[in-house]
């Protein structure tokens, strides 16, 4: 009896001891039924074991059971489950295995937070359009980050003025200050205006995993103002496939850009990490708009145990553009062409030549690092906790000038200042100002000195001068957002979560060249000894490489003032998912409270040197339907209403520390209804919408320069009514062919009239001030395309090698209107600019090699604008071919701009506009192993 029990202990060893050391491959091949998937996400079945597809789609897995199951997830397409079973020391090869297309959809398992708010297609009821990061890295080439949505329904995409980081984005007729823009769950709209700076972020399309724009209210269950829509950013995790990749770009205009990065993988011991630096630069494609910048991103993770996981990512983007931000005058970018009649759309009126190199008065220079550490604990397996905090220091600023000579600015285009070819002849400006002999006679000193200021003088005072000064806008800002995901029950989910965010401003100014005078002069500091006070050191345009590196070293001339912004929210959502039933209730309170230090306007002694804090209180209900009719249709509503806090300068108006005791939250009121259609080979979703948006603030300096004494006027009751409908389809009508095409038809106007008020510096009605109507009902919105179309195709020529195309088309674009242009009821409206079609082009290769094939050569050739088309797509003004160009004058009539044949296709030259880009190209070779 012994001995057997001896054999039966023996053996039931051996088959432990076998079982755990048993080790079985599992092989396969990841497609979507056309080509491979390369990175895809490979896991075991309630295990940590875990890999993704190579360049051709394959996988190994190492597995220590003999049977089990194993998830497939990818970007855009369903999670898939498979069986598998294999023998000790054997390779079980599961075959190709066809992915479904979603796509609309983010995988759960690729987005592991719950603080993320990513939409899934046939549940999440909100218009939503995702591009995957392949699509990313294909297709951008040496675009910038936005243009990448120009095929997204209702997006407009603008170059802006041209330079590195400077184009924007508008979403349903709203710009980029009232879109909600997200990284990894982490709002980035600036705290004071809202203001997002893609310069910034020059390095995001980097390390961007997938990016989904949810247009209108969205999903996202913070109390954040997405009026136009959101954009969900979600960057590379630390746990990606072990491997990395080296690549270099080169394209017009000296484009070069060198990229490296690496990622461990998830190891033994559970950490990973994942590391990736770029540097780019060029000349840019507008004149005088060179530009330097880089890209660090470090993501560190570890995986406690089956509950805990933790994430900490750091990255930032230093740089520094030139730019084109003063808008020339059309006639300017005619004047300038090759023959008077051809504008010159490079042409730029910002910059000149500095003792025979290129200098520009307008530089960008900004370094934003961001630091988050991400926390999930999955308590129980209904409840998941989620935790992100984070901190970001922006440094940095823009250049300007201030000062005259003989009353010009550098800025004007038809003054003595620049050269035949329109360029800022610096040369002169230097030699003024240093008292040498110039064609504009010879500066007369003061004090002995030849001090600048911020005085322009007259055609008849010589002691002025030109100082190349720069606005500095640097902020610490300090955040965190938890939410509680818990299932009550096998439908309903409730999440609970609350917000916080510290953030200070510090803005001043400094000086960047007194090009040849001896100091400048400042007295705007009244707790100056002495005052004034006269400053001669300057500081380089250029961002520091510290991430953490002071403002206090820096002299500060013209002013100097602090904000504070205080942000405390509260969220939850119920949801409840039954069968083809979705539904939810969302609904956040929020608390934002502004602060204003003046350091040079008022006595330290002065109660408004430092305010108290001003606190408003918003929030928003959210509420949205989604209902699966079958497997092919499903149909969603949505609607809701946001109490959305001013900005900063409604509280603060004019630059002041008086708080605007008149000052209300922005109301916005919205409802949209959609239908979506899935197939195997077509998708298609169609949806209308409806946004009010009510009593928004804004406000200008007074025109009257004869009387304004520091006033402005602000025009209250400005309401807009954003309505229209919305079109997306993509079909793969051949095993190799690709189709992608969208329709958008928007109409964006103002909704009733509103009124202008003039107040003086006090923040006090204006002595003898009335109360003016501004005529804006009906009047379309500026500077947003309001219908737009894309169609484009894909096709694969050859394995690893693919074509592509796409047409975009914009149209009712208006120009940007001035408020106190509409006094009368009998104004002519918006300005109506000429439609515009342009095209882009791409050619790819992958090139496999190496052991298993598992490292790959690709070739990428962009051509973006490829026929070459001149297009306006910006203006700052509203100015009509029957506008008066010559006054009448000496018994001679009047001359409006028809008449004078000062028009450009229908367009008067008297506007200040910027054009697109003609034709770019960009070539990329990547190194992936």
């Amino acid at each position: 009896m012994k001995t057997m029990k001896n054999w039966l202990l023996t053996g039931l060893l051996f088959m432990i001891v076998s079982t755990a050391f048993s080790q079985g491959k599992i092989t396969g091949t990841i497609t979507d039924g056309v080509g491979s998937l390369p990175g895809a996400n490979v896991v075991i079945k309630g295990s940590t074991t875990a890999t993704s597809t190579d360049f051709d789609g394959k996988f190994t897995l190492n597995a220590t059971t003999g049977s089990g199951e194993i998830v497939i997830s990818y970007l855009g397409y369903q999670n898939q489950t498979v069986k598998f079973s294999v023998s000790n020391g054997a390779t079980t090869n599961l075959g190709n295995i066809v992915l479904i297309a979603n796509s609309n959809e983010l995988s759960e398992i690729v987005v592991k937070s719950s603080v993320v708010d990513i939409a899934k297609d046939r549940k999440t009821p909100v218009a939503v359009s995702t591009i995957r990061a392949a699509e990313i890295q294909e297709k951008l080439g040496s675009q910038e980050f936005p243009e990448i949505l120009k095929s997204t329904p209702s997006v407009y995409a603008s170059k802006a003025g041209g330079g590195y980081g400077d184009s924007r984005i508008a979403i349903r007729g709203f710009d980029q200050k009232n879109i909600a823009v997200m990284i990894n769950g982490v709002p980035i709209n600036d705290m004071e205006n809202s203001a997002v700076f893609w310069s910034n972020w020059a390095g995001i399309s980097d390390v961007t995993s997938a990016m989904q724009v949810q247009r209108g209210l969205g999903a996202s269950k913070l109390a954040i103002s997405s009026v136009g829509g959101t954009i969900n950013i979600v960057t590379k995790s630390s746990d990606v496939k072990e491997g990395g990749s080296i690549s270099s770009s080169f394209g017009n205009d000296n484009y070069l850009k060198a990229q490296a990065s690496y990622s461990t993988g998830l190891m033994k011991n559970g950490l990973s990490a994942s590391v990736l630096f770029s540097r780019t630069e060029g000349n840019g494609y507008v004149d005088g708009t060179k530009f330097e910048g880089y890209n660090y991103f470090v993501a560190l993770g570890y995986k406690i145990n089956d509950k805990h996981s933790l994430e900490f990512t750091f990255t930032g983007a230093p740089q520094w553009h030139d730019q084109r931000s003063t808008s020339p005058l059309l006639s300017d970018f005619l004047k300038y062409g090759s023959d008077g009649k051809t504008p010159n759309i490079k042409y730029n009126s910002d910059w000149g030549y500095k003792n025979g190199e290129e200098y520009n008065l307008k530089t960008n220079y900004y370094h934003k690092p961001v630091m988050s550490l991400n926390w999930d604990y999955d308590i129980n397996e209904t409840t998941k906790l989620s935790t992100v905090a984070y901190a970001s220091w922006g440094r940095g600023g823009g250049t300007t000038t201030n000062g005259g000579i003989k009353g010009n600015n550098a800025y004007s285009t038809n003054n003595s200042l620049r050269n035949a070819d329109g360029l800022i002849n610096f040369d002169l400006i230097q030699n003024w100002n240093s008292g040498k002999p110039t064609t504009l006679g010879t500066r007369t000193q003061t004090n002995g000195q030849y001090q600048n200021s911020s005085a322009s003088g007259s055609a008849t005072v010589t002691n002025t001068g030109i100082t190349e000064i720069a606005s500095v806008n640097s902020h610490n800002w300090y955040g965190a957002v938890i939410n509680l995901d818990k299932k009550l029950t096998e439908n309903l989910t409730l999440d609970f979560g609350v917000e916080g965010r510290m953030y200070k401003g510090i803005h001043f100014q400094n000086l960047i060249d007194l090009f040849g005078a001896t100091n400048y002069r400042d007295a705007t500091n009244v707790n100056s000894v002495p005052n004034p006070a006269y400053f001669s050191t300057t500081y380089a345009p250029r961002p520091s490489g510290n991430p953490f590196v002071s403002t206090d070293y820096q002299e500060r001339i013209n002013y100097w003032n602090d904000s504070e912004v205080n942000y405390y929210g509260a969220f939850t959502q119920l949801e409840y998912a039954k069968g083809n039933f979705t539904a939810f209730l969302q609904g956040a309170v929020s608390q934002q409270g502004y602060k204003r230090i003046d350091h040079f306007k008022y006595l330290t002694t002065d109660p408004l040197a430092e305010t108290d804090f001003k606190n408003i209180t918003g929030g928003d209900v959210k509420v949205g339907v989604n209902y699966n009719i079958n497997e092919q249709h499903n149909v969603f509503f949505n609607t809701g209403y946001y109490s959305k806090q001013p900005f900063f300068n409604a509280v603060f108006p004019n630059n002041s520390s008086i708080i605007n005791d008149n000052v209300v939250n922005e109301k916005v009121k919205a409802a949209e209804i959609g239908y979506g259609f899935r197939s195997k080979i077509f998708n298609a979703t169609l949806n209308a919408y409806y946004t009010q948006w009510n009593d928004r603030f804004t406000q200008g300096t007074d025109p009257d320069a004869a009387n304004n004494q520091g006033g402005y006027y602000t025009f209250s009751g400005v309401n807009e009514t954003h309505t229209g409908v919305e079109l997306e389809v993509n079909a793969r009508v051949l095993e190799k062919l690709k189709l992608n095409g969208m329709l958008s038809i928007g109409d964006y106007k103002y909704d009733g009239n509103a009124t202008s008020n003039r107040f003086d510096a006090s923040n006090n009605p204006f002595p003898g001030g009335v109360a003016q109507t501004l005529y804006l009902d009906g009047v379309k919105v500026g500077n947003n395309a309001q219908t737009t179309m894309a169609i484009g195709a894909a096709y694969e020529i050859l394995r690893g090698l693919n074509v592509d195309y796409n047409l975009n088309y914009s149209e009712k674009l208006f120009g940007n209107i001035s408020p106190v242009n509409f006094l009368s009821a009998t104004n002519k409206g918006s300005l109506e600019l000429p439609g515009f079609a342009t095209s882009d082009a791409g050619i790819s290769y992958k090139f496999l090699f190496g052991k298993e094939k598992s490292n790959a050569l690709n070739f990428r050739f962009n051509v973006n604008n490829l026929f070459d088309k001149t297009f306006i797509n910006e203006s700052f003004t509203n100015i009509f071919a029957d506008d008066v160009k010559t006054p009448a004058a000496g018994g001679n009539p009047a001359i409006t701009y028809a008449q004078a044949g000062a028009l450009y296709r229908g367009i008067a030259t008297g506007n200040k506009v910027y054009f697109g880009y003609g034709r770019t190209f960009n070539f990329t070779l990547r190194y992936e192993f």
